[in-house]
């Protein structure tokens, strides 16, 4: 049984841990230097519906009345279609109003925390993948 190295190729395992190891640090520090905002509330409008020249706006708490239309018909009869749609159709819209409503943002850092970063994250993943092929 021959020795072979990292992923079952004859490439370096040392390059294989440094390389993961450079990756994974650089990732981490870019993913930490992200900062992550909500503007969700019950209050906040969540989408916007132009009706008749005007646009009515349906908020996170207006999604709560056929979630709550929802619970009772379900908790009535566990078949009831309508009940399930309306339940499922509120908290669909209730993620994504969640989801679309995330800001992210890039700390201040200098030039050098950037540089840092970038070749850390780059650079680890081009040693990590050279050492997966085989020479």
């Amino acid at each position: 049984m021959s020795f072979q190295g990292a992923g079952g190729t004859p490439g370096g395992v040392g390059s294989f841990i440094i390389g993961f190891v450079m990756m994974c640090s650089g990732f981490y520090l870019l993913l930490h230097s992200i900062h992550v905002s909500n503007s969700f509330s019950f209050g906040a409008s969540l989408y916007q519906i132009p009706m008749f020249g005007y646009s009515a706006s349906i908020t996170g708490g207006t999604l709560l009345i056929p979630f709550v239309f929802g619970i009772g018909m379900i908790f009535y009869n566990a078949r009831n279609l309508i009940g399930w749609a309306l339940v499922v159709g509120a908290v669909s819209a209730m993620v994504i109003g969640v989801l679309s409503g995330l800001r992210f943002t890039l700390h201040d850092m200098t030039l050098f925390d950037l540089l840092t970063i970038l070749v850390l994250s780059i650079g680890g993943l081009g040693l990590f993948l050279s050492s997966l092929r085989s020479t």
